[in-house]
C-alpha cells in the first residue's frame, strides 16, 4: 500500500513538472506556442522555425524535457495496466527511463546516418524536425491523458488501447505531412523508402513491444 502511495506521488510530482514546464513555454513563447499547438492542421509551424534553424532553442528543450517525462509516465502506466503489477518497482521505472534514452538517441543516429550515407542530411535535418516536433506535440496531449489515467478513469486494455490508437493517428499525421512535404522524392526511391519505414521507424517499435512483452 505505501509503495502504492510513493508510486502516485511520483507520478503526481512529475505531472505537476509538466505543466509548470507548459506554463512556462505558454506564457514565455506565447506567440509561437500558438502557432505549435496547431502544428498538426497546419504545417506553417515547421516551415517558419525550421527555415529560422530553431532546433534545440530554449522552447523546443523545455518541450522535449515534457515529453520525456509524459512518455516514460504512459510508459509505466501501461506497464501497470498489462501486467501483474501490485507495488511499486524503481529497476522496472529505471529501466523505462533507460530504454526511453537508448530509443531515442539510437534513432537520431540512425536517421543522421541515413542522410549521411545516401546524402540527404538536409533533407533528414527537416525530417528530424518535423518528427521532433510532432512527438513534443503528443507530449503535451499525454498530459491530460497520465492525469485522467492516474487520477479518474480506471485504467484498463480498452482504454489503455484507446488513447494509444489516439497517439499513433497524430503520428500517421506527422509522416503524412513529411511524405507530402518530399513525395516526389520518395515515390522516385520506393524501395529505399519502404526499407528506411520497416527497419527504421516500423523495427524499433515491434522490439520495444516485444521486450514489454
Amino acid at each position: 500500500m505505501l509503495r502504492e502511495v510513493i508510486s502516485n506521488d511520483l507520478i503526481t510530482i512529475l505531472i505537476v513538472i509538466c505543466i509548470t514546464i507548459l506554463t512556462i513555454v505558454k506564457f514565455s513563447y506565447s506567440k509561437r506556442f500558438n502557432a505549435f499547438s496547431l502544428v498538426v492542421i497546419n504545417t506553417n509551424y515547421l516551415k517558419i522555425y525550421f527555415r529560422d534553424h530553431k532546433y534545440l532553442d530554449n522552447f523546443n528543450v523545455l518541450l522535449f524535457l515534457n515529453q520525456i517525462i509524459n512518455i516514460i509516465i504512459f510508459t509505466f502506466l501501461i506497464y501497470k495496466t498489462f501486467t501483474d503489477y501490485t507495488v511499486f518497482d524503481y529497476v522496472v521505472f529505471l529501466k523505462i527511463i533507460l530504454a526511453f534514452f537508448v530509443f531515442i538517441i539510437a534513432k537520431v543516429l540512425l536517421d543522421v546516418l541515413v542522410g549521411w550515407l545516401f546524402e540527404i542530411t538536409p533533407i533528414i535535418k527537416s525530417y528530424i524536425f518535423q518528427k521532433f516536433n510532432f512527438k513534443n506535440f503528443i507530449g503535451i496531449v499525454l498530459i491530460p491523458i497520465n492525469i485522467l489515467i492516474t487520477f479518474t478513469i480506471k485504467p484498463s486494455e480498452t482504454v489503455v488501447y484507446g488513447f494509444i490508437t489516439l497517439l499513433l493517428l497524430i503520428n500517421f499525421i506527422g509522416f503524412l505531412s513529411t511524405f507530402k512535404n518530399y513525395q516526389k522524392l520518395l515515390i522516385s526511391n520506393t524501395f529505399y523508402f519502404i526499407l528506411y519505414l520497416c527497419a527504421l521507424e516500423i523495427g524499433p517499435y515491434i522490439i520495444l513491444y516485444k521486450l514489454f512483452n
